[in-house]
């Protein structure tokens, strides 16, 4: 069983920055991805950035919205994946999830959820 734990969202203004972390308990991170979601109100649940983890190897990825914006990394000694946003803007204003799961043949599976934290970015 994986528990993941989002924190670090909260109101910023635009141009500002936050660091969301997505603690994670049991061992998620060989074989498979984790993963940053956001929704927001009226849309839909869109895949932000993705880490994997294969043979000790990490790749990212990242929608074109917030690329060059926004990095993914993971810290493997505390079992916790970050995703630093720089740049905000009001269409950044979400709830983020935090996934993680198998992927195969590019498709990730998000087999486990954190609870969500807000992102407010307003003025």
């Amino acid at each position: 069983q994986v528990l993941l734990v989002e924190s670090g969202g909260g109101l910023v203004q635009p141009g500002g920055s936050l660091r969301l972390s997505c603690a994670a308990s049991g061992s998620i991170f060989s074989d498979n991805f984790i993963g940053w979601y956001r929704q927001a109100p009226g849309k839909e649940r869109e895949l932000v950035a993705t880490i994997t983890s294969i043979s000790r190897s990490d790749t990212t990825n990242y929608a074109d919205s917030v690329k060059d914006r926004f990095t993914i990394s993971r810290d493997s000694v505390k079992n916790t994946v970050y995703l630093q946003m720089n740049s905000l803007k009001p269409e950044d204003t979400a709830v983020y999830y935090c996934a993680a799961g198998p992927v195969y043949s590019g498709i990730y599976y998000a087999n486990y959820w954190g609870q969500g934290t807000q992102v407010t970015v307003s003025s």
